[in-house]
């Protein structure tokens, strides 16, 4: 037997439900904010995602999925959306066509990691980003439109954290200020925060290891080195989710593991998941596009999830019941249930038979397990008269109907 690659997992019916319930639920929401779907490619080329996530970054240095092509050339199966996003809008001048572009895409992402709960090496995201704003109006609608996702959802666990990662004119001090602190206590540092000292401190502040949390505890906070410009749009946009009830707090250890992003950075994070906290994250990108050789245009955006999102809908039922399961008895009268089952189906009504003409009872225990709202028992005596009886599975009541397609389907969807 030939099975899967770890970590790269099936979605099987009874789980796939809940998915498309999670991206349904997405494309509304975030069409109702302006927001149009892109489709990206899942193969890129490797110089993409190191000029724009950080060679000194987990990413790029441990989890990519790169290879060289029958071209001699390398590429990276997408670790990420936003990069590819970002590249898509600068080849194909969607700056020309308007600076500030709003776009939201669904797909697959590959990393090469261990896999555990709610993390895999094929997992799945839903992104958003917004270009060409700089106004903090826009992050605080940005993380206005990520709460209302998950408050549409039925989930209120994910709890907002913000913080600010200040700007190129700030940062450099902070980092200097982090790294005389850790210098003192290098030896306290795991391997990779000693490895990282130099290359990108800041993620020490991030780093799961026990060790590392301890001897970081009282480490300066980025948010008391901010520039004048960084602590007023921080300042604004909090005052703009204040005023439309949007809740947050303040973690000032976040640091995300991506080298673009400035000034806010947010995750969503549940103690549903165990290690796994956060189900949406993002931040804030205002030199990204020209970076990777576009026009000096701001952006923002986030990504969610689907895997995590799916774990906390679990306990939720999103399987569609079938309108109606026809019972027939017979071979005249199982070809009468595929022409009413034809032709409701093209109304629009989901309708389920037995293929193989088996006892009644075994399609009635058929009807059961798929929970179906109505059930029709076909035989010989109701081909005679042209009609029978419609069983309404949850009231327990019934009445006759005509073999009528239209007749019937009146009955299902009154």
């Amino acid at each position: 037997m030939i099975t899967g690659i770890k970590g790269f997992n099936d979605i099987l019916p009874g789980e796939v439900e809940s998915w498309q319930h999670i991206e349904a639920t997405a494309r509304r929401v975030f069409e109702l904010y302006g927001f149009a779907e892109i489709r990206i490619p899942i193969l890129e080329k490797t110089e993409l995602f190191c000029r724009s996530i950080g060679d000194a970054t987990d990413i790029v240095e441990k989890e990519m999925y790169s290879f060289v092509d029958k071209g001699e050339n390398s590429v990276t199966m997408r670790p990420e959306g936003t990069a590819s996003v970002m590249r898509a809008f600068i080849e194909h001048k969607l700056h020309a066509l308007d600076p500030v572009a709003k776009l939201y895409y669904l797909g697959p992402m590959f990393r090469y990691e261990r896999p555990q709960k709610g993390r895999y090496r094929q997992f799945h995201q839903i992104g958003a980003e917004v270009t060409g704003v700089t106004d903090p109006k826009i992050d605080a609608q940005v993380l206005t439109m990520l709460c209302h996702f998950f408050a549409e959802l039925g989930l209120t666990e994910p709890a907002l954290q913000i913080n600010s990662l200040g700007c190129p004119d700030c940062r450099p001090a902070y980092r200097e200020s982090l790294k005389a602190f850790l210098r003192e206590r290098l030896d306290r540092l795991c391997d990779d925060c000693r490895r990282r000292y130099e290359a990108n401190p800041l993620r020490a502040l991030d780093c799961k290891s026990a060790h590392c949390k301890e001897a970081t505890a009282d480490a300066p906070a980025m948010l008391d080195h901010l520039c004048t410009g960084c602590d007023d749009h921080f300042s604004a946009m909090r005052r703009h989710l204040e005023r439309v009830g949007t809740t947050y707090s303040i973690n000032n250890r976040m640091v995300r593991g991506l080298d673009y992003y400035t000034r806010t950075t947010f995750e969503l994070v549940t103690g549903l998941l165990g290690a796994q906290s956060a189900v949406a994250a993002g931040g804030r990108y205002d030199g990204l596009i020209s970076d990777l050789g576009g026009p000096a245009i701001s952006g923002i955006g986030f990504a969610i999830g689907l895997e995590r999102v799916a774990l906390l809908l679990k306990e939720k039922e999103f399987t569609r019941r079938p309108d109606l399961f026809i019972a027939a008895l017979g071979d005249e009268a199982q070809d009468e249930a595929f022409r009413l089952m034809c032709g409701l189906q093209k109304l629009g009504s989901a309708i389920e038979m037995d293929y193989e003409g088996k006892s009644l009872k075994s399609q009635m225990r058929r009807s059961d397990k798929l929970k179906s709202r109505f059930t029709l028992i076909l035989g010989g005596d109701e081909l005679v008269k042209g009609g029978a009886m419609l069983k309404n599975m949850d009231a327990g009541t019934q009445a006759e109907v005509p073999l009528d397609i239209k007749a019937i389907a009146t009955h299902l969807n009154p």
